[in-house]
């Protein structure tokens, strides 16, 4: 089976440092080197399109834009490149959420895939008029994916749940194709909804033997239902033409991070109710990794490379994934091989900045899966890419 490639739409901003932001975290002050425009974003919508990656991902939250009316605008920018569409079940209905990926499917020509975040934050919840527990959120999530399936599937549909309630509900067009759901989640209620519901499951970027633990976990959870599920990882890409260079960028962003800033962050993050955020946080101070590489943060040494070419310090200061792949183009390579080994076929990748690093993965690691047989451009055989890359010279990505 062919990888499947996604890059990441920066809805909260973008620049040549870490941009924060994600579980109750604000957006940082870098944030503002590149605002998030419909022009800027439809730039890296078009390299990933032109590279070979078949969708991109739009987070969901207070601290970015909204993710389904920035996509409806940069896909009018694109040709077949999908949208990865974050959003949380809690703040729309299922009748008007399956209208409007359905409105979606066709306006674009079928290129919607949904991302479905419960909400791991009380608080940030609250502020938009959400005031049930992280439980009730997921039980919601369920009943939510029941409807909306049904919906999908041309069905009249009635359901009288623990949290919603629809009578005779029915769509005029149903969407075609019908969207794949994609779904994180690291507590025992998020893998009982997933078994049942969703098509992708998503990780964040844990070290090989966590991530094969979780992949164990859901499938034995999807057979019962009989039900089979893909799984796909969220990380965040640091290659280059060698690894020095690649630790070098890592580096660089790292001294980039104000010790003050990151303090502030942690103390908010570690407050997190979500389960994978903890995961997350733990990774960096609670593993014995024979690998790590120790850097000083704030003046407090703090493991980084949490395996090999596994660099956790894009969590110092961005909620959610906080993790990057970090090396030459071939050490990448062999690192994405060793989670495909596990049954991970779907990456949703990122990099600061958005735009340039698109480039140096599409040109650098893409090309490498390809030789091998892993990967495939999925519009086939491409001419020269429709823009040239502005910082390409002889030393550039390749």
């Amino acid at each position: 089976m062919s990888l499947t490639f996604h890059w990441f739409l920066p809805t909260n901003g973008d620049s040549r440092h870490v941009v924060g932001g994600g579980h109750g975290t604000p957006a940082t002050e870098s944030g503002r080197d590149r605002p998030p425009t419909v022009a800027y974003l439809s730039q890296i919508a078009r390299a990933a399109e032109d590279l070979g990656f078949v969708g991109a991902l739009t987070p969901t939250g207070a601290w970015c834009e909204d993710a389904w009316l920035t996509t409806a605008m940069v896909s009018q920018n694109t040709e077949r490149l999908k949208f990865l569409v974050a959003f949380r079940p809690g703040f729309v209905s299922p009748t008007l959420a399956a209208q409007m990926a359905s409105t979606f499917q066709w306006q674009t020509g079928g290129r919607l895939l949904l991302n479905v975040v419960t909400g791991g934050e009380s608080h940030e919840q609250r502020a938009y008029g959400d005031f049930l527990d992280k439980d009730a959120r997921y039980r919601r999530t369920g009943e939510f994916l029941e409807i909306v399936r049904g919906l999908w599937e041309g069905r009249a549909v009635g359901l009288r749940g623990e949290h919603l309630h629809v009578e005779d509900a029915k769509l005029a067009r149903v969407p075609d194709p019908v969207p794949e759901v994609y779904f994180g989640g690291s507590s025992p209620i998020a893998g009982e909804v997933a078994a049942k519901h969703v098509d992708v499951y998503l990780t964040w970027g844990e070290p090989p033997a966590a991530v094969a633990e979780k992949i164990a976990w859901i499938r034995a959870l999807a057979d019962k239902e009989g039900r089979s599920v893909r799984f796909g990882i969220r990380l965040h890409v640091i290659t280059r033409d060698t690894s020095e260079q690649a630790w070098a960028e890592a580096n660089r962003l790292l001294d980039g991070f104000d010790p003050e800033a990151v303090k502030t962050i942690q103390a908010g993050l570690a407050r997190s109710e979500s389960e994978g955020q903890q995961r997350m946080l733990a990774l960096r101070d609670g593993g014995s990794f024979p690998h790590s590489r120790l850097r000083s943060s704030g003046g407090t040494p703090t493991r980084l490379e949490i395996h090999p070419n596994l660099w956790a310090g894009i969590g110092l200061v961005r909620g959610g994934a906080g993790t990057a792949l970090v090396g030459s183009h071939d050490e990448v390579a062999e690192r994405i091989k060793e989670y495909h080994a596990l049954g991970v076929d779907e990456f949703v990748l990122s990099g600061y900045p958005h735009l340039e690093e698109a480039y140096w993965f599409g040109e650098g690691v893409l090309p490498k899966l390809q030789a091998q047989g892993l990967w495939q451009h999925p519009y086939g055989e491409q001419a020269a890419p429709s823009a040239q890359v502005p910082f390409a010279g002889a030393g550039g990505p390749r």
